[in-house]
């Protein structure tokens, strides 16, 4: 792996993570899983998690078929998943208060925590166009699995990293993650648009 790579690496799992929002999922999560024993919120939140992390290898891999069989151009990728970015980043600034008010009592499978809360729409457009972007999938995956694997931890330890930095805290960390998601967004929107004028006006 040349420096280059190791960049575009560290850039990629630091990114990844940010939109996963880990921190800012803590109040979800303990809301959810408040009715069972800490031992089994652990197995949901691992199986979840698990779950979240094979959507995003699945988009990883083929995502970029499935955008050419749609005739969807890797350029209009980037400009729709730099407004989501902006759109998740710009809750995450300005967070909305997180329970489980409305959600389903059974235990949850999938959704909603595996899907939307960990792998979003802006997750799965990120990891997409980076994909496309390095065409190296497998090492947008090593990245990924790099900012899976915190992600899981910080839920892990949700109860008491929400004891420890309490909602205040927790909101703070989020919303100096939302600012930098928002510069992410930005980026990938202008470089959408930059190649989609290119290819328009060669």
């Amino acid at each position: 792996m040349n420096p280059t790579d190791a960049v575009s690496f560290t850039q990629i799992a630091v990114s990844l993570f940010l939109i996963m929002n880990a921190v800012g999922q803590i109040p979800l999560f303990v809301a959810i899983l408040a009715p069972y024993d800490h031992s089994h919120q652990k197995k949901i939140i691992i199986r979840e998690l698990i779950f979240a992390f094979i959507i995003l290898l699945i988009f990883n891999f083929f995502g970029d078929a499935l955008l050419r069989s749609l005739g969807i151009s890797q350029s209009i990728i980037g400009m729709a998943g730099g407004i989501l970015l902006f759109l998740v980043a710009l809750e995450m600034v300005f967070p909305k208060p997180k329970d489980a008010s409305g959600l389903p009592k059974h235990e949850p499978m999938v959704v909603p925590l595996a899907i939307p809360v960990i792998t979003g729409p802006g997750s799965i457009a990120m990891i997409m166009t980076f994909a496309h972007d390095t065409d190296n999938p497998s090492m947008v995956a090593a990245a990924a699995f790099c900012a899976w694997l915190p992600s899981l931890i910080i839920l892990l330890l949700s109860s008491y990293l929400k004891k420890l930095l309490g909602e205040k805290g927790l909101q703070a960390v989020e919303r100096l993650g939302g600012m930098l998601v928002i510069l992410i967004g930005i980026q990938m929107f202008a470089s959408g648009l930059i190649s989609l004028v290119k290819a328009e006006f060669p």
